[in-house]
């Protein structure tokens, strides 16, 4: 007997796709990054926002959405809290394009995930929530891998820590701003774009401008970079209304662990026995993390169905 999918379950479906798509497209990012080798670190994020720019505002034309812009736009608060969102986006790109095209694919992977957990500390500090024992240990243990790859290394994980901090202050401002995802988007590339294309133009005057000066397919492959910013990013704001919040904190998790997997094995980057200990302490941080938030949820489903 065949089953015929409600329309919740398929909606549920077509967003747990689009977010876990968002997520293992930034996973294989580095694989992306490093076929532009050619092309220094800020020419490559310059090149990332004009061309998102370009992208996002044929999308939101094509759904009639142009207004949401103008809407952000003409109000002083949303403006300039995008505009310090779209700084802090700006230079997360810059330090993990540096770091991929550097050889520095395992240290951006250890900063995406110990974000969640930077994400917490910055909710507790900024925004006054309290942690219970769970969530404290797990940061405590986060911050004795941290310490423990410090000391080994010999320096702090200064890619992992700024990682880390800019895109878990750019998630605190996004949901401090009652803005549409996409449009605010549209609105941080459309703030930082004219920077960009300052850049790109000197970059032109002074004969360092990679694009148009090697072969086509780093032309293609640097202007398909706006499409490999934005498209992710549609998907991951289409995916996370339609998907609980706790499966989406679990699957934040792929991205990262691609990104290790592509660094070792793609790359041949070192991953010594004293990284693994670092990383072993940051993994059983999330664990603690992850496994308090879904028995949270766990117990709150009888609660919710009596209700």
């Amino acid at each position: 007997m065949s089953h015929t999918l409600t329309s919740a379950e398929a909606d549920y479906r077509r967003g747990f796709a689009a977010t876990f798509g968002a997520f293992l497209i930034w996973g294989l990012l580095p694989l992306y990054l490093k076929q532009l080798h050619d092309t220094g670190a800020l020419q490559i994020m310059a090149h990332r926002v004009v061309w998102a720019c370009l992208f996002v505002f044929g999308y939101l034309a094509l759904r009639g959405e142009l207004g949401k812009v103008g809407a952000a736009l003409r109000d002083p608060q949303a403006r300039l809290r995008l505009a310090a969102s779209a700084l802090l986006i700006s230079g997360n790109w810059l330090v993990y394009v540096w770091a991929v095209t550097n050889g520095h694919v395992i240290e951006a992977s250890l900063g995406y995930f110990i974000n969640p957990l930077v994400s917490v500390l910055l909710g507790v500090f900024v925004l006054r929530e309290k942690l219970n024992r769970a969530q404290w240990l797990a940061v405590a243990i986060a911050a004795l891998g941290v310490a423990w790859l410090t000391w080994q290394v010999g320096r702090l994980p200064w890619i992992a820590l700024g990682l880390a901090a800019s895109f878990g202050a750019y998630g605190l401002i996004r949901k401090m701003v009652v803005v549409d995802s996409v449009a605010g988007l549209g609105v941080e590339t459309l703030l930082v774009a004219p920077l960009m294309l300052a850049y790109l133009l000197w970059c032109t005057y002074a004969g360092t401008l990679s694009f148009g000066a090697h072969d086509r397919l780093l032309d293609v492959l640097l202007i398909a970079s706006g499409a490999v910013t934005a498209i992710p990013l549609v998907m991951f704001a289409y995916g996370v209304r339609r998907v609980p919040l706790s499966t989406v904190g679990l699957m934040q998790y792929v991205g990262p662990t691609l990104q290790l997997l592509t660094g070792i094995f793609v790359f041949h980057e070192a991953f010594t026995a004293e990284r693994i200990v670092g990383f072993a302490m940051i993994w059983a941080a999330l664990f603690v993390f992850a496994g308090e938030g879904l028995w949270r949820a766990h117990r709150a489903r009888p609660r919710l169905a009596t209700a």
